[in-house]
C-alpha cells in the first residue's frame, strides 16, 4: 500500500512538472503490480485527468500557458489519442509494451547524450 502512495505521488509530481509522470506510473503498474499494458495505460490516463486539471489551473493562474499554441496542439492531441486507442486494440499489449520500453530506452539514451554534450560545452567555456 505504501508503494502505491509513493508511486502515485511521484507520478503526479513529475507529471505536474510536465516531465511525463505517466512513465513512472506505467512502469510501476507493469513491473510491480503485474498489470497488463493496455490496462496500465487506461489507469494512467484516468489518473492524469485530475492531475492535469490541477496543473492546468496552476499554470494558467501564473500565466505560463500560451493559449494560441496550446489549443491547436490539444485538438490534434485529442485526434491522436483516439487514433492511438484504436491502434492499441489492433496491435495488442505485448507489442505496445515493447514499443514503450524501446521509447523509454531511446529517451534515456538521448538524455545521457544531451547531458554529456552539455558537460563538454561547459568545460569548453
Amino acid at each position: 500500500m505504501i508503494w502505491d502512495v509513493i508511486a502515485g505521488f511521484l507520478s503526479g509530481a513529475v507529471g505536474a512538472m510536465g516531465l511525463g509522470g505517466g512513465a513512472v506510473l506505467l512502469i510501476y503498474l507493469a513491473l510491480f503490480k503485474d498489470t497488463d499494458q493496455l490496462k496500465a495505460q487506461g489507469i494512467n490516463l484516468l489518473f492524469f485527468i485530475p492531475v492535469a486539471v490541477v496543473s492546468l489551473i496552476i499554470y494558467a493562474v501564473k500565466k505560463q500557458i500560451k493559449w494560441r499554441i496550446v489549443l491547436p496542439l490539444a485538438a490534434c492531441g485529442l485526434v491522436g489519442a483516439a487514433a492511438g486507442f484504436y491502434l492499441s486494440g489492433l496491435i495488442g499489449s505485448k507489442i505496445i509494451a515493447k514499443v514503450f520500453g524501446g521509447l523509454l530506452a531511446l529517451m534515456g539514451a538521448w538524455q545521457i547524450i544531451s547531458a554529456l554534450k552539455n558537460k563538454q560545452n561547459n568545460k569548453d567555456n
